[in-house]
């Protein structure tokens, strides 16, 4: 997992400086945006356009066949009609560069990518109607079946052993729960890391496989008006934690960041599968499993920001701004229980026409 010491902390002189020499563009604008484990920049260059640089941590830029794969899948969902960025070539083709930098932490090696900028508005900006939750599940949904049609000669890549965001990592982290030591909510995420392995780990080979595109948030989503009151998806961010995973840990992934900034969170996951199912409908092992797995990556969540909290503590606002919210999330949901969380979901989800 990505330490304080890889992630990147490029100066904007270096980085204009990166961009002109590798890609042969002279920049008018460079403006920082948030980032959990890289740094990514808006720029503008002189001579027009927008584009948006992406430096990744060190740790993460050794696996460069991943990136590689994620490219291409950027590239594959772009031409079948998906909101989604893509990489530019520098200027002797490559899709990426592998660059030297010393950050604090002594010479280290980051990759540096130049995507297209989507233009709109984070979801987490807005009110989200049963409409727009409903849009969000069915693309959830449309993006994990047709990347069931993807080639690449590496796309084994995916299979990220051990990877810690993948919903199969759950039992890694008891060895990261002491982080929350002293706080009450840690005896909450160790009963759900406890019911994962007694309820959910023998499920997992009934679970149908896909390739998750692991973060489907309410920052990665972008969205512009549409009409009087309705919004329409106009991007889909950040492919850092695609795995082979299950069409249901993407769905639970989903449901957990559409109900960060609701007001009413846990009505969200009504619209939210009826879209999901509009696309892919659950069978009834994954239907037994969602109100779990919704609470564990909740737990991911939680205990990876205060990991990461402890390893940046300069950045814990940005790290620590959902995961407030996160926590009365994870303890209403938990103590309504799954039956009633289960029966406000799926008979909502069953009124829901297709629209």
């Amino acid at each position: 997992m990505p330490t304080k010491e890889s992630k990147p902390n490029l100066s904007h002189s270096q980085v204009t400086e990166i961009i002109k020499r590798v890609y042969g563009l002279t920049m008018s604008i460079i403006r920082p945006l948030p980032s959990f484990d890289d740094q990514n920049f808006y720029v503008a260059p002189s001579d027009g356009g927008e584009y948006v640089v992406k430096i990744m941590n060190s740790a993460d830029s050794h696996n460069i066949t991943v990136i590689e794969v994620q490219n291409h899948a950027m590239t594959f969902l772009h031409q079948r009609g998906f909101p989604v960025q893509t990489a530019l070539p520098t200027l002797t083709g490559q899709l990426m560069s592998l660059e030297e930098f010393d950050c604090g932490f002594g010479t280290q090696k980051y990759l540096v990518r130049l995507l297209t900028y989507l233009p709109g508005t984070t979801i987490a900006k807005i009110t989200c109607s049963p409409q727009i939750l409903y849009d969000v599940g069915k693309m959830a949904a449309r993006l994990d079946t047709v990347l069931l049609q993807m080639e690449h000669p590496n796309i084994t890549a995916l299979q990220r052993e051990n990877f810690i965001w993948n919903l199969t990592s759950i039992p890694l982290l008891n060895q990261y729960i002491h982080v929350m030591d002293g706080d009450p909510v840690q005896k909450v995420v160790k009963a759900i890391i406890e019911q994962y392995q007694i309820q959910i780990m023998p499920k997992l080979p009934l679970f149908r496989k896909c390739i998750n595109h692991g973060d489907f948030n309410d920052h990665n989503l972008l969205v512009k008006p549409y009409g009087p009151s309705k919004y329409k998806i106009t991007g889909i961010l950040d492919f850092a934690d695609m795995s082979y995973g299950y069409f249901i840990f993407e769905l639970a992934i989903t449901i957990r960041y559409m109900m960060i900034e609701n007001p009413n969170p846990v009505d969200v996951g009504g619209p939210v599968v009826a879209g999901w199912e509009s696309v892919f409908p659950l069978n009834e092992v994954e239907r037994d499993s969602l109100y779990l797995l919704v609470l564990c990556r909740f737990c991911q969540s939680l205990v990876l920001a205060w990991h990461a909290v402890i390893q940046q503590p300069e950045n814990e606002e940005y790290l620590m701004s959902t995961t407030r919210r996160g926590v009365h999330h994870i303890c209403r949901l938990w103590e309504l229980g799954k039956e009633e969380v289960e029966r406000i979901w799926f008979q909502s989800a069953a009124q829901i026409s297709p629209p």
